[in-house]
Formats: structure tokens, C-alpha cells, sequence
């Protein structure tokens, strides 16, 4: 957890080494159209849904926001909380939420070697499973989903 999440600052009440997992927020960017954000990463060339490292002083609202601009180009608005998913191995939370496109032009950056907007079918055909699942939850209009997974595969 980070310590936003916690509600402290400055590790005000913990012990050196208490905490042990990152926190991260994910937008699922999904336009009127029914097609899905999507960004090629420049580290390893991945698909996945453009999010980062939730800072200390914002709100996972914001943070989304922020993320999702930096990496993209485009201005969204955080809708609703649509999955929260652990990778076991890395000891990462993320924190999914939908977003509806607010303005801006799709663009690459330093993180994302390609921006896409993708369809459900090439979401499944492009992506690793524990990924595309979180953009397709996002579209479901089901509540949160909760999930665990390895990097690879989902884990109970």
C-alpha cells in the first residue's frame, strides 16, 4: 500500500521496512464508440491500459487522470472503480477505473511507444490475459472486480 492509502504522510506511525506493496492506478479509457485505450509500452513492448505510481498527495482519482495524460495525451475523467488486482510476484495493487475521454489527441511519450484504440477482440488478441481483463471488466458494467495473478496467470 502506499502511504496516500493509508492516510498517513511522511510514514508518520510506521516502523522502517512496514510496508511492502506498491500502488498503482490503471485507466481503462473507453469511448463512446466502444473502443479501448490502449498503449504499447517503450520498456518491453507490451500492450497494456497507460497507469503509474499513485503519488503521496492525490487522491487515486487524480492520479488516474494525471497517468493517463502523461502517457497519452488525452485528458480523461475517472468514472467509477472497476477492479482492484494483485500481482503476486511484484507485491502491485492496482486500482482500475473507467474513464471517459474528456479531450486532447492520442500521442506517444516517453512510456508508450504506440497509443491504440482498441476493440474488445483485439484487446484479447494483443494483450496477456491478466491485462485485458481489467479493460474488459471496464466495458462488463458489472461492480469491482477483485483479482489476483502471477504476472501470467490468475492465481486464487
Amino acid at each position: 500500500m502506499t502511504l496516500a492509502l493509508l492516510g498517513l504522510r511522511n510514514g508518520a506511525g510506521l516502523d522502517e521496512g512496514e510496508l511492502s506493496y506498491a500502488c498503482v492506478e490503471i485507466g481503462a479509457v473507453v469511448r463512446e464508440n466502444g473502443r479501448l485505450s490502449a498503449i504499447r509500452r517503450a520498456d518491453n513492448g507490451t500492450w497494456e491500459l497507460p497507469g503509474g505510481v499513485l503519488e503521496v498527495d492525490e487522491t487515486p482519482q487524480a492520479g488516474v487522470v494525471r497517468e493517463v495524460l502523461e502517457e497519452t495525451g488525452v485528458r480523461v475523467e475517472a468514472q467509477q472503480l472497476t477492479g482492484v488486482h494483485k500481482n503476486m510476484a511484484r507485491g502491485i495493487v492496482a486500482l482500475v477505473f473507467r474513464c471517459r475521454p474528456a479531450g486532447g489527441d492520442a500521442r506517444i511519450s516517453d512510456e508508450a511507444s504506440a497509443v491504440g484504440w482498441l476493440t474488445p477482440a483485439e484487446v484479447g488478441e494483443r494483450m496477456a490475459e491478466v491485462y485485458a481483463v481489467r479493460l474488459l471488466d471496464a466495458v462488463g458494467g458489472g461492480g469491482p472486480q477483485v483479482r489476483a495473478h502471477d504476472g501470467r496467470r490468475f492465481v486464487s
